[in-house]
């Protein structure tokens, strides 16, 4: 790839850039819906692809002779992506960015054969990151979610989901949708690029001294927490952590519905360590998306196929706890349910915010072929959030939202485990991560053994 001289901070969102050239550009186009069973594998590729984005927006899409003359036209900044992959952003639909410290002594208590019960009984798990955010300032919290946004936008990341849920107590709560806030309002350079995508998690844990009052806790989320949010508009989304150990389905049930009643869209934490019924809450609530799923029946996996939910799977934790056990990702699929994959990134149980080693979890752990990852974590995603009308797909008047990876072939975006392909990031037609191709220091993107076989 030769990339033309491109700055480290964003560019005026006026200029048009065109990206001709391209080994492969995926554009993913297709009807305005989900993508389920083989219709996931649908990439739409363009073999010497090239996009056009004017103000923002994709202008055109195909073969780089159709478009060249137009781009002259525009007087477009000429971007040659040759022998590199040009794909979607991912859409990153599940993550906790905001909280303070690391959990790194309950990962160490783990290993050593701790269960997720009894290191939150021994003063770990979510009530320890609760009790560190409350030491937080505003400014710290913001500090740390900023340098975290510059890391997925530096892997290819362009769109993020951000629950709250560390906070517990309801002031706390607010301090960390005020932090969300602050971070989605400041300008494009203030956000490292990455829209944000704000979650009320509005049910995580029950904060300390609440074992038996339960009800008033609840009580407190429906009468105070969630009327606060919903009237400023600081939040779009709201959910629970419905699982043993966690709140029951009733519990989310009222939560949810308490939600949905004040425009709140629900989405769901469901059937990851048992099954509870969780699942069954988020179809009867037309929740946007359930998410871990690793607990799942043959009931409802047919009934998830047959609904307008995601299912969202989070392999980043799986693999992080040691479950041992995966999401059924493959019966989902070929039943026909709305697949997405997301990052899970939080400090407890997925420390990661790669998609692509999460595309590579869900290839080799839960069998998706490379193009349903890719699909996963793109288009799917953005439905889950209620932007694929803008986001997800490479289409002509869709947000510029793309990424470049330094592979001549997408297969091996998971393929090489645990590299960061990305080598420039586009958000609404604005560069927000660069490095010149020089630097790269991944797997060469067309081995010598495939030159020889291809002269």
């Amino acid at each position: 790839m030769r990339l033309q001289r491109a700055p480290s901070t964003p560019e005026d969102p006026h200029t048009a850039l065109f990206f001709h050239d391209a080994g492969q550009l995926l554009t993913l186009a297709g009807p305005p819906a989900p993508r389920r069973g083989r219709d996931l594998e649908e990439l739409g590729i363009v073999p010497g692809g090239a996009l056009l984005a004017v103000e923002g927006r994709i202008h055109a899409v195909g073969r780089t002779r159709d478009l060249r003359g137009e781009a002259r036209r525009l007087r477009a900044r000429a971007i040659d992506c040759h022998g590199c992959v040009v794909m979607p952003g991912f859409v990153d639909s599940h993550t906790h960015l905001v909280f303070a410290g690391s959990r790194v002594e309950d990962y160490v208590r783990r290993l050593k054969g701790a269960t997720y019960e009894e290191i939150a009984k021994a003063g770990g798990g979510i009530r320890l990151t609760a009790r560190l955010v409350a030491q937080a300032s505003s400014g710290e919290l913001a500090a740390q979610a900023l340098g975290f946004l510059k890391e997925f936008a530096a892997c290819g990341t362009t769109t993020v989901e951000v629950k709250t849920g560390y906070g517990l107590e309801v002031d706390q709560e607010i301090k960390l949708l005020r932090v969300i806030r602050r971070l989605a309002g400041d300008s494009p350079r203030g956000t490292a690029g990455v829209e944000l995508v704000p979650t009320l998690l509005a049910a995580h844990a029950l904060p300390a001294g609440f074992e038996r009052r339960r009800e008033e806790y609840i009580d407190r989320i429906i009468g105070g927490l969630i009327p606060y949010a919903a009237r400023r508009g600081m939040a779009e989304f709201i959910d629970c952590f419905c699982d043993r150990g966690a709140f029951t389905v009733e519990e989310c049930r009222r939560v949810l519905e308490a939600g949905a009643a004040r425009g709140l869209v629900p989405r769901l934490h469901a059937e990851q360590l048992t099954r509870t019924g969780a699942a069954r809450l988020a179809l009867d609530l037309n929740a946007a998306s359930a998410d871990h799923l690793d607990h799942l029946s043959g009931a409802d996996i047919r009934a998830l196929a047959r609904s307008r939910t995601v299912a969202t799977l989070l392999p980043g934790s799986n693999l992080h706890v040691g479950a041992g056990r995966y999401a059924p990702a493959r019966r989902l699929i070929e039943a026909g349910a709305a697949v997405a994959l997301a990052t899970d990134f939080n400090p407890g149980t997925s420390p990661t915010l790669n998609m692509q080693f999460i595309l590579s979890l869900a290839c080799s752990a839960m069998r998706l072929t490379p193009a349903e990852a890719i699909g996963a974590a793109t288009i799917n995603a953005a439905y889950s959030l209620r932007r694929d009308a803008r986001l997800g797909s490479l289409e002509a008047g869709k947000q510029a939202d793309l990424t470049v990876m330094a592979v001549d072939d997408y297969r091996k975006i998971p393929y090489y485990l645990g590299w960061n392909h990305c080598v420039l990031t586009v958000k609404r037609g604005q560069i927000v991560y660069s490095r010149p191709a020089r630097d790269f220091a991944g797997p060469a993107r067309q081995e010598v053994g495939e030159r020889k076989r291809d002269s």
